[in-house]
């Protein structure tokens, strides 16, 4: 099988993205055959797109619809030109329809988790905290139960935890080498089950050899040029996922919606012109409850000119205080009870910025009570 999409020059290790070399790639597509039906596949760390693309095109591009998530914006924009939908964004931020897809081609990042500020690292997981056992927890709910995964992570990731995962969700696993050896990668095969369907002495067989390959006691075979078995048949999806996108916005639509709406300026007079011209003065002197009222309310403000000519900004407030009363009260044996009360008094204080010019107290915050 020839590739359709050969490298590009940029397609190189950065941030973590080790894109599936070729020789891997073709083999691993040698695996799959199509089911006669149309087919969603995904690949939720793509890249620049290629690998999902040449499995669309493997499998028969005309009844493959090829979705992709891509964290780094320039890598997506590649991508969308060769998947059918694409999410620029990180694949914790999306929101995917449960067993939807009928391959899972999963490359995730590699290294361990770091936490956060919080000291958090978002792994729910009882082993070494890893990238790809997160992105696999993520995605694996993504695939529908008889579909095929494809799994290609550095073989020391296989510890007891990851590999218990493995043999419960899969059944027909495979192992081997990836054709590149820098970055010790294997490349894992198996269709999803429900946990009741595995078998519980093949299961313990095949645990046995991915821990021993995860350790470095053994070592996989290299994937065959030619594959050997029953090819893994990608199984037709009932429907187009419900839901496909990413939770918060995408940077480049953002900036689409600030500068559609620009923001509340157009709804200046509506939010603040109109409501401040509709004010009017009250029909007689505040009370000293009314004004307190007033000043909390933040009614009392704004830029005040008197008919002498004096200009202040105002700016009204309230605040509590407390007031202590004593009372003194004689009891029958003759001794003085004391009673203290206290009673909350709201103080109104509105402070004025002098801008009149020539006054004495100009550019001065005075405080009127």
């Amino acid at each position: 099988m020839t590739l359709m999409f050969p490298r590009l020059a940029r397609n190189f290790i950065r941030n973590g993205y080790f894109p599936t070399d070729e020789p891997t790639l073709e083999r691993a597509l040698s695996a799959l055959a199509p089911s006669p039906g149309a087919m969603s596949i995904l690949d939720p760390c793509a890249g620049e797109g290629v690998a999902i693309a040449e499995a669309a095109h493997a499998l028969g591009r005309e009844q493959v619809q090829a979705f992709a998530v891509e964290y780094d914006a320039e890598r997506a924009r590649h991508a969308r030109q060769l998947v059918d939908r694409c999410i620029q964004g990180d694949l914790m931020d999306t929101l995917i329809s449960r067993q939807s897809f009928g391959l899972l081609w999963l490359n995730p990042p590699y290294g361990d988790l770091s936490k956060d500020v919080n000291g958090n690292i978002g792994y729910q997981g009882q082993g070494r905290a890893r990238l790809e056992k997160l992105f696999y927890q993520r995605a694996l709910p993504l695939l529908q139960y008889g579909g095929v995964l494809i799994f290609i992570v550095p073989s020391y990731v296989l510890d007891a935890e990851l590999v218990g995962w493995l043999t419960r969700h899969f059944a027909d696993l495979r192992i081997y080498r990836a054709v590149e050896t820098q970055f010790k990668q294997v490349v894992i095969f198996g269709r999803r089950i429900r946990q009741r369907d595995q078998a519980s002495e093949s299961a313990k067989s095949l645990r046995g050899l991915l821990l021993q390959i995860g350790q470095g006691d053994a070592e996989a075979e290299e994937l065959p040029p030619e594959w050997p078995f029953l090819p893994y048949t990608v199984p037709a999806s009932p429907a187009e996922p419900e839901h496909f996108y990413r939770v918060t916005m995408e940077p480049e639509q953002f900036a689409d919606e600030v500068g559609r709406l620009q923001g509340l300026w157009p709804a200046l007079d509506t939010h603040l012109g109109a409501a401040q011209q509709s004010l009017r003065p009250p029909a007689r002197a505040l009370s000293h409850w009314h004004l307190a009222l007033a000043l909390a309310a933040g009614a009392i403000s704004g830029v005040v000119k008197s008919k002498s000519g004096r200009v202040l900004v105002v700016k009204g407030d309230t605040h509590k205080e407390k007031t202590l009363q004593t009372e003194y009260t004689e009891r029958d044996d003759g001794s003085v009870a004391e009673t203290r009360i206290l009673t909350d008094k709201f103080v109104p204080v509105i402070r004025a910025w002098d801008l009149t010019l020539g006054s004495p107290t100009w550019g001065e915050v005075l405080t009127i009570r």
